[in-house]
């Protein structure tokens, strides 16, 4: 049954996820270094896995199998999922794929190396509204995509 496993420490969608998973009645896992509180409902589990560098990620690619959805706005961590046959959503919507992941990567560690040298300040632009809309198109799609696909 498709799944949907969230990167959850700085995932500014779960609202949006726990609403989309209850109309399509799916399960959730979020994984994080800490407790957080989540609404009570048998289909929602919360996965504490400790502070370590890429425990929650570990985690996640351990667990998620093909046509699982993976919601992160880590790229290393998208990349890894999908090698796991995973679909892999972005926080604002945009889907990693086989064909944009290698760019994302190379970007990120650009950026990465362009902070470390001083040349970049600050980070991404807040989350908007029309960010949150584009998530919860995006997510939507995804899962009719899966379930067409399953039939």
């Amino acid at each position: 049954m498709l799944h949907i496993f969230v990167d959850a420490d700085a995932c500014p969608v779960k609202q949006e996820i726990f609403r989309v998973a209850k109309r399509y009645s799916l399960s959730v896992t979020l994984v994080a270094a800490s407790w957080m509180r989540i609404p009570h409902d048998e289909r929602l589990a919360l996965e504490v896995v400790g502070e370590g560098l890429d425990a929650a990620d570990d985690w996640i690619v351990e667990h998620a199998e093909t046509d699982d959805i993976v919601i992160t706005g880590d790229v290393p961590l998208a990349a890894r999922s999908l090698e796991k046959g995973a679909y892999v959503l972005g926080l604002k919507g945009k889907p990693f794929t086989n064909d944009n992941i290698g760019p994302a990567l190379a970007t990120r560690d650009l950026l990465a190396d362009l902070r470390d040298a001083g040349e970049v300040k600050g980070g991404p632009p807040p989350y908007a509204k029309r960010d949150r809309s584009q998530f919860l198109q995006q997510l939507d799609q995804a899962i009719n995509a899966i379930l067409r696909k399953r039939e």
